[in-house]
C-alpha cells in the first residue's frame, strides 16, 4: 500500500482504462475519450502501484452541487486487496457534499448502499439489430427530422434541462460531435421534440440519449438512427426501467435484455423527466 499512489489520469492511461471497460464487457465507444475529458478532465482518477496502472475510477464534478460516479475498476490481478477501496474512497471525497449519482451493476449495490446511495430506478441494457429503415412517413403535424448539427446548440440545450440534473454543454457538444456518430432531433413547428444519439462502439452501436415528447416520437427517432447500419450489427439501448413506454419500444423492436443496472443516488433523487426518458446517455457519465 505505500507504494499505491492515486492522481488524475493523463489520455494514454484513459486509452488503458477503456481497454479494461471493453474486457469488462462495457462496450465504450470508440470516441469516447474527448467527450468524457470535457466533463471535468481531473476528476479521472488511476491508482498507481509502482508507477503501474492497477484501479481506476471518475469522480466528475458536473457543477457544485451534482457529480457522478463511474469507471470503477481494479484490475483482476489486484481485486480483494483493499486497492478498489482506497480509489473509491478517494472519488468520493473528490465530489464532497454534492448529490451523487452512479449506475451500480448488481454485485455492487449493497456495497454503494453502505456508502450512502439509494436506489432510485432500475435501468435496462437492450440488445437488437440494425438495419431498418428510417420510418419518415410516420412524422406528421408539421414535424421534420433535422441533424442536431443543424441547429442552434441553444436549442438542444434548453431541451436537455429536463433530462439531467446539471448543465452538461461542453459534454454535448462533445457528444454530438464524435467521429462515426449520428445525432438526430425531431422538430415540431416551434420547437424541438425529441433527440437522439448513435455512436460507434467496439461491437456494434449505443443510442443514448434518446428523450422524446411522445413514445411515437422516440419510436420514429430510434428507428432513424438504427438505418444505415449493418443489418447483423449488434444496437444497444439502455432504458430506464420506470418508464414503461420505454420498455415497450424496445420490446416490440425485438431487443432483448442483456443486463440491468440501479441508478443510484445520494442525498435526494433529482426529479427528471423519467416519463420522456427512452434511453441512458451513458452508464459511465450519467
Amino acid at each position: 500500500m505505500n507504494d499505491f499512489t492515486i492522481r488524475a489520469m493523463n489520455r494514454r492511461e484513459f486509452d488503458l482504462i477503456l481497454d479494461w471497460a471493453a474486457a469488462e464487457g462495457w462496450n465504450p465507444g470508440l470516441f469516447d475519450a474527448v467527450p468524457y475529458c470535457n466533463v471535468d478532465p481531473d476528476g479521472l482518477l488511476v491508482g498507481l502501484l509502482n508507477n503501474e496502472p492497477i484501479a481506476a475510477i471518475s469522480a466528475l464534478r458536473y457543477d457544485d452541487a451534482f457529480g457522478f460516479i463511474g469507471f470503477y475498476i481494479v484490475r483482476p490481478d489486484r481485486r480483494g486487496q483493499g486497492y478498489g477501496s482506497r480509489i473509491w474512497q478517494a472519488g468520493m471525497a473528490r465530489l464532497g457534499a454534492r448529490t451523487i449519482g452512479l449506475d451500480g451493476v448488481l454485485a455492487q449495490q449493497e456495497n454503494y448502499q453502505r456508502s450512502g446511495f439509494e436506489l432510485a430506478h432500475r435501468n435496462i441494457r437492450y440488445q437488437g439489430c440494425g438495419g431498418p429503415a428510417a420510418r419518415a412517413e410516420s412524422l406528421g403535424d408539421g414535424h421534420r427530422l433535422v441533424s442536431l448539427q443543424d441547429l442552434p446548440f441553444d436549442t438542444l440545450a434548453g431541451y436537455e434541462q429536463a433530462f439531467f440534473p446539471a448543465n452538461r454543454r461542453d459534454f454535448m457538444q462533445s457528444w454530438i460531435s464524435q467521429p462515426q456518430t449520428i445525432a438526430l432531433g425531431v422538430m415540431g413547428v416551434e420547437s424541438l421534440l425529441a433527440y437522439g444519439v448513435r455512436r460507434s462502439c467496439r461491437s456494434g452501436y449505443k443510442i443514448g440519449p434518446l428523450f422524446a415528447d411522445s413514445p411515437e416520437l422516440a419510436a420514429t427517432l430510434l428507428d432513424a438512427l438504427c438505418a444505415g447500419t449493418e443489418v447483423e450489427a449488434p444496437v444497444f439501448l439502455d432504458v430506464p426501467e420506470c418508464n414503461q413506454d420505454a420498455v415497450a419500444l424496445a420490446d416490440g423492436r425485438g431487443m432483448h435484455r442483456v443486463f440491468e443496472t440501479a441508478r443510484m443516488y445520494t442525498s435526494a433523487v433529482p426529479d427528471l423527466a423519467l416519463a420522456r426518458h427512452y434511453g441512458i446517455t451513458s452508464f459511465e457519465v450519467g
